[in-house]
């Protein structure tokens, strides 16, 4: 992706850098041993190939494998997945939960209208158990998963944190509240937001949250996302 892209919502375009920052798209599955959680679903399974290209501000390159495929790599079945919880609308995070019918799907109200989701399995997040850390609005989803309110990319938008007990340190799942890790590193915003006053706010609340708790930043739209994981790696600004 180009820096305008990653940095565009905050820094002006004649500024930004002639760079191009890694790209990618992927997923995450939690085991806690008790559930197994899914934080959003990749692109629909019938998406095409858009394969890769240099002159546009973001490409996620060539198909490695559909969301099915890549969910049946990690050898869980369908039917293992109790809960999904949706950072926001857009079909690159929810393309796939027709697929997981027996999981409680959990969203904000705003995604849920936006998306007109309907059924049993739906949980529409109201945020009532106040606030986590520095963030003011929140709702315990398990023991240890938090779901936070994280309005700006999406006026529903959320970000879901992890509290790993064990290694003493947080997951954190935050969508597309930066698009590249160089970006939250910079303190900027990226292009696309549905209220760029809500993403400052939020962008604000997650650095301030990663500088005063051990935090892997687990990203949705570039390669250290899953580096981040595979490497354990602290975040640090």
């Amino acid at each position: 992706m180009t820096q305008a892209f990653a940095f565009g919502g905050s820094r002006d375009k004649e500024k930004c850098e002639d760079v191009k920052y890694g790209s990618s798209l992927q997923n995450f599955l939690i085991d806690d041993g008790n559930e197994v959680i899914l934080s959003d679903t990749g692109m629909p399974n019938d998406s095409p190939d858009i394969g890769r290209s240099l002159n546009v501000p973001l490409t996620m390159g060539d198909k490695v494998a559909t969301f099915k495929e890549a969910f049946e790599a990690t050898g869980y079945k369908v039917e293992d997945v109790t809960k999904i919880v949706v950072t926001h609308k857009h079909p690159d995070h929810t393309g796939e939960l027709r697929m997981f019918s027996n999981a409680k799907i959990y969203i904000s109200e705003r995604e849920a209208d936006d998306m007109k989701l309907t059924g049993d399995n739906v949980v529409r997040v109201k945020l009532t158990d106040g606030a986590y850390k520095n963030f003011p609005e929140s709702q315990r989803i398990t023991d240890t998963l938090v779901m936070i309110k994280a309005e700006g990319h999406t006026k529903g938008n959320s970000i879901s944190i992890l509290d790993d007990k064990e290694n003493d340190c947080y997951y954190m799942f935050q969508g597309d509240v930066t698009y590249c890790d160089a970006a939250l590193l910079a303190n900027e915003l990226s292009i696309i937001a549905e209220d760029k006053e809500k993403a400052r706010e939020t962008l604000d609340r997650v650095r301030e949250f990663v500088k005063n708790n051990k935090t892997i930043y687990c990203s949705t739209h570039c390669p250290e996302g899953y580096l981040n994981v595979e490497q354990h790696k602290i975040m640090e600004l």
